[in-house]
């Protein structure tokens, strides 16, 4: 009998934003705020969207590529602190089977006026038999590429200038 091993990973990202912490958290705390950044790359196509967003809530986001691989997201809430903290652990699946299991938090801070340090800590583990690090990699830069999007929704948010 062949056993998958379980792989743990780690990270952490720091991200600066100009703007308040308010406005930082509000970009994770609505269904309509995550949908302009939250989303996958360009072939992705959404199935289904939900947001509970309060202890014991959960969130699911649910896509696919083309046709050919289709993944799911779900999360639960187990902290938040509004302005301030958001914990949850969050599973993906492809396919129809779990890839990993996470515990991520979001440390928000303000560190001067309308500028807020925001920090991405997530304990992951692989369950497919994803490699730790070639997982932790590909989990870290799609984290990165979402934080870098919720600068630019804040951006056009406080610009007016959202579609």
């Amino acid at each position: 009998m062949v056993k998958t091993k379980i792989a743990h990973e780690s990270f952490q990202i720091e991200k600066t934003y100009n703007h308040t912490p308010e406005l930082v958290f509000s970009a994770w705390a609505s269904t309509e705020a995550k949908s302009h950044w939250f989303i996958g790359p360009r072939d992705w196509v959404l199935i289904k969207r939900e947001l509970d967003f309060k202890v014991g809530g959960r969130e699911i986001l649910h896509g696919n590529f083309g046709g050919t691989l289709e993944t799911l997201f779900t999360a639960h809430f187990h902290d938040i602190i509004k302005n301030e903290r958001i914990v949850f652990d969050y599973d993906m699946h492809m396919n129809g089977k779990i890839l990993s299991s996470s515990i991520a938090s979001i440390e928000i801070e303000e560190i001067g006026p309308k500028k807020t340090r925001l920090i991405f800590t997530e304990q992951v583990a692989f369950l497919d038999g994803t490699p730790g690090e070639q997982g932790v990699l590909s989990r870290k830069n799609g984290t990165m590429e979402h934080l870098v999007k919720i600068e630019a929704f804040l951006n056009k948010q406080e610009e007016g200038k959202l579609s």
